[in-house]
């Protein structure tokens, strides 16, 4: 009987399972079946195609500006086709096409795990104008094709609905939904694909915020719908009539987020969840998913497994309430470079692929990255999580002039520093760090080079000894774990969004960073001295000066309009 208590299990049963050990990686395809390699890009054929049009160069607000707290009224741009057009090309949208000799890839504002991007993006709207000459968008449910920057209408309203349909929306709000297709993972990594899905939806969220606090919107996670109501709601049941009839490959439905204009008052549209549900469940649903691999030579039904298990029934309230109101803290804000315009620094995030050794990373830069991760009110990208901070960067320093050497923990939530004092190695320091800004919780655990230890821990990558520095990303396993195995993904979404934060730090100073998913888990837990099942780690994360690869082209993203 599948119990709550034993669903628990089961998913800390995954975890150990898909953890990568010195004498073996967790279990995966041992080769890339090239021929089979996933399609990037979900279609559904003879969906009606909305083109949108490119304008996020249009925004003149800057990076830094991103960071202001909520402004008052009248400051949001207004909710037109062409401003949700803009929402998603700077969060889902492409940033690049990369070429070298016969290939050509593309990048996304979105960083993925592998650049395979198993998250797929939908819009749930009311009708909406358009700011120039054209029609806006007719009210309903729609797939962003990040390719071709169109939205494929997957549901649209009858006459008789519509009223109805927008009655369920505020004035000027709206929700994202994001799913994840697992085979686009899986192909690559086996079971642990299923980690990697959730880190890139944190991944999203975090460009989501961003973008949205672009055109002064506020962007905030629904945690209250059922799994299966989000899966209706954009119409990707697993095993329903739109996959079956070409055996394409599933999708997964993770969460709902609502966008609303800053300075208006929130009122979380998670009741009405169930009236958009039982509307678009009344009408047909246009279009047919595309398969994505010819074959499969391998199925993982272990990560289908985890994505039926961490599924959140609707009666249960997900939230872990927040200890304590979020501080508005004034963050600090470096010199002129973080002047640059949001869009054009969103869209140069890059993972960095190798790193200069010889490099360093200024002390001022390290605070003002740190800085970013710290929740605060009505600030992106935190106020977009309803639970207080879970995810604690163990930073291993390599070289930031006038910062020693060594082990180093943020402790993002104060509540939690007794915690961790008991659950780390008895030894540590626990010193303030020297010229660290008072209200950063920046601690030094322990002196000493470490370079070797991160190099071996991440799968002897060279990313994680050449860069400035690397880190861990340790995280609460609460004790509700057992019996709310949904938190699971909430988890991984969290660290996935501390990542994105410090891509786009990185940006902002003249560094880069990158993503490692390949690490030994227990190998880190023992450089730490964790003592407590109660704390693992997550995700790690590297930056520094990257090298340049000069064999690569960059080509625009989106052809030039008229072209």
């Amino acid at each position: 009987m599948n119990t709550r208590e034993s669903m628990g299990r089961r998913v800390l049963a995954y975890h150990e399972h898909s953890k990568h050990q010195p004498q073996r990686f967790a279990p995966g395809p041992g080769h890339l079946d090239w021929a089979n390699q996933p399609d990037p890009f979900r279609t559904y054929a003879g969906a009606p195609q909305v083109r949108l049009p490119l304008v996020a160069d249009r925004l003149t607000v800057a990076f830094e500006d991103l960071y202001r707290p909520s402004a008052g009224e009248g400051d949001a741009i207004p909710l037109t086709l062409e401003s949700v057009a803009a929402l998603l090309e700077l969060s889902l949208g492409l940033s690049a096409w990369k070429v070298h000799g016969d290939s050509r890839w593309a990048l996304r504002c979105n960083p993925s795990s592998g650049n395979l991007h198993p998250t797929e993006g939908y819009l749930v709207v009311p009708t909406l104008s358009a700011n120039g000459a054209g029609p806006g968008l007719d009210g309903g449910v729609y797939h962003y094709v990040s390719r071709d920057h169109l939205l494929e209408q997957r549901r649209g309203m009858d006459p008789g609905e519509v009223s109805a349909w927008n009655a369920l929306f505020p004035a000027g709000q709206f929700l994202i939904g994001l799913t994840s297709i697992h085979w686009r993972e899986a192909w690559k990594y086996g079971d642990r694909a299923y980690r990697y899905c959730q880190l890139d939806i944190g991944h999203g969220v975090a460009a989501l915020r961003y973008a949205a606090a672009a055109l002064g919107w506020q962007a905030r996670l629904l945690t209250a719908p059922a799994t299966r109501d989000v899966a209706r709601l954009l119409g990707v049941e697993s095993g329903g009539v739109r996959f079956g009839v070409n055996d394409a490959e599933p999708e997964h439905a993770d969460l709902l987020l609502q966008i609303a204009p800053m300075g208006e008052p929130w009122v979380a549209m998670s009741p009405k969840v169930a009236s958009l549900v039982e509307l678009a469940g009344q009408g047909p649903w246009m279009g047919r998913a595309n398969r994505l691999s010819r074959r499969h030579g391998m199925e993982w039904p272990l990560v289908d497994e985890m994505a039926e298990t961490t599924r959140q029934p609707w009666q249960v309230e997900s939230r872990a309430p927040l200890a304590a109101p979020l501080p508005r803290l004034a963050a600090i804000r470096g010199d002129d470079r973080g002047r640059m315009g949001a869009a054009t620094l969103i869209r140069q995030r890059r993972s960095a692929q190798q790193f200069d050794p010889g490099a360093t990373l200024d002390r001022e830069d390290l605070w003002r990255m740190l800085d970013a991760t710290l929740p605060r009110a009505d600030q992106a990208p935190w106020d977009a999580l309803p639970w207080s901070p879970r995810v604690f960067p163990v930073v291993v320093i390599h070289r930031v002039p006038g910062v020693e050497a060594g082990l180093y923990v943020l402790v993002r939530d104060p509540e939690r520093v007794e915690a961790l004092r008991a659950a780390l190695d008895g030894s540590f320091l626990w010193s303030r760090v020297e010229g660290a800004p008072q209200h950063l919780p920046f601690f030094r655990l322990r002196s000493g080079d470490f370079q070797e230890s991160a190099y071996w821990i991440s799968c002897r990558q060279e990313i994680a000894s050449d860069s400035a520095l690397t880190m861990g990303m340790l995280t609460v396993f609460p004790p509700e774990l057992a019996t709310a195995p949904w938190i699971y993904r909430q988890l991984y979404w969290e660290a996935g969004m501390v990542g994105q934060t410090l891509y786009l730090e990185a940006e902002a100073v003249g560094q880069r960073g990158t993503g490692i998913g390949c690490f030994l888990d227990d190998g880190f837990h023992q450089l730490i001295g964790l003592r407590s099942e109660g704390f693992q780690s997550l995700y790690h994360f590297t930056l520094g000066r990257p090298v340049i690869d000069s064999r690569l082209s960059t080509d625009p993203p989106y052809p030039a309009p008229g072209s």
